[in-house]
């Protein structure tokens, strides 16, 4: 399997007017971390951002913690845990880590923690399966 990058991802894409628009750094280690302000946009309940943002943000924690480790991947399983719920506006340190590579499967934990007071919001765990990439983002 061969995935392309156009940079209309949802979660990462930077020319989706309409995603997250996250923008992960390597921080080593097989780890990559974002931070995010939830806009009002992705409202569930009153002031609260609906889970599923949580869970878009840890799935593209993981994602990119395997990029940056030099084996990208399809998420094939995500487990997520939801903490508390995440206020809109609230400022979240995102962070994804490789825990370990078994042949073409890439094991990964996240989490998506408050900058304010460091509370945990969400976790997950998952397994990515590697893939060839292709990154072909036109000039914006």
């Amino acid at each position: 399997m061969e995935v392309h990058f156009d940079g209309h991802c949802f979660g990462c894409g930077p020319l989706n007017p309409d995603g997250l628009q996250l923008k992960f750094e390597p921080a080593g280690d097989g780890t990559s971390v974002a931070e995010y302000e939830v806009p009002p946009r992705f409202q569930s309940w009153a002031g609260m951002a609906h889970g599923g943002i949580v869970s878009l943000m840890l799935d593209e924690a993981v994602g990119w913690a395997a990029w940056h480790a030099g084996h990208p991947g399809v998420t094939g399983r995500l487990a997520v845990s939801l903490r508390r719920p995440l206020r809109l506006g609230e400022r979240v340190r995102v962070l994804g880590r490789v825990e370990r590579v078994r042949r073409t499967l890439v094991y990964c934990l996240a989490s998506v923690d408050s900058l304010e007071n460091g509370e945990r919001i969400g976790d997950a765990t998952a397994t990515l399966v590697m893939t060839e990439t292709k990154v072909e983002v036109p000039a914006q």
